[in-house]
């Protein structure tokens, strides 16, 4: 029997120098009995303190994404998408949902909603607004972006959006644990060190805000365990 391939086609910038970082936080901290309502509640408790950054709208163009996870045969999932090879930004990337303010959004989680209602027709009115992950000031876009976990009821019919979506990639959270999965990687430029997080999926690898804001995550959920 043929293994399925972990890693993907995405570009990496890996700069000379790198280094191998630290083991995953969530080691020995079992989650594959965790319901979504236990998520929900570790995340809407706030148990570990976010280092959030400043929504600068002066500075920095404010943007949000969405974290959708829905439970399905006694697992919690989590949906990302693979943008188009076709953008001429962040190609073949892998991604929440999400982008930048519009003037007719109410507050950024409308902007969220929208933005996933957009790429992936995810109705806006199935997703419950459970919590906050940590906010991300990107440095190549001049962005900072919130993170909105959202649970929705059941395994969502989704349909990408082709103009900005290559693939829509339902991925479960006991999979994004496995310490085989997740690297870290410590890159160095202008003389500062950066940890840089990486998921190797089977076709794809989740790396830069995305995977922080999944390294987030699981580490809400193990520091409970």
């Amino acid at each position: 029997m043929t293994t399925a391939a972990r890693g993907g086609p995405q570009h990496i910038p890996r700069p000379p120098g790198w280094e191998p970082g630290d083991p995953a936080r969530w080691i020995g901290a079992p989650i594959d009995d965790l319901s979504l309502d236990d998520v929900c509640r570790v995340v809407a408790s706030g148990s570990v303190p976010p280092r959030r950054a400043p929504v600068d709208t002066a500075t920095r163009w404010a943007s949000s994404v969405l974290v959708p996870l829905y439970e399905d045969a006694g697992q919690v999932h989590v949906v990302l998408t693979r943008r188009s090879w076709q953008l001429r930004s962040h190609t073949g990337e892998v991604s929440f949902p999400g982008g930048r303010r519009e003037a007719g959004d109410v507050d950024l989680w409308e902007t969220a909603t929208r933005e996933a209602m957009e790429e992936i027709a995810l109705d806006p009115t199935v997703a419950e607004r459970i919590g906050e992950l940590d906010h991300l000031a990107t440095v190549s876009s001049n962005s900072t972006i919130v993170p909105y976990v959202a649970a929705l009821p059941r395994r969502p019919e989704l349909v990408p959006n082709d103009d900005e979506v290559d693939a829509i990639l339902h991925v479960p959270m006991v999979e994004l644990a496995d310490p085989g999965v997740y690297r870290q990687e410590i890159w160095r430029w202008d003389g500062m060190e950066r940890p840089i997080h990486f998921f190797e999926l089977v076709g794809d690898t989740v790396w830069g805000a995305t995977a922080s804001m999944l390294v987030d995550l699981l580490a809400r959920i193990s520091a409970v365990r």
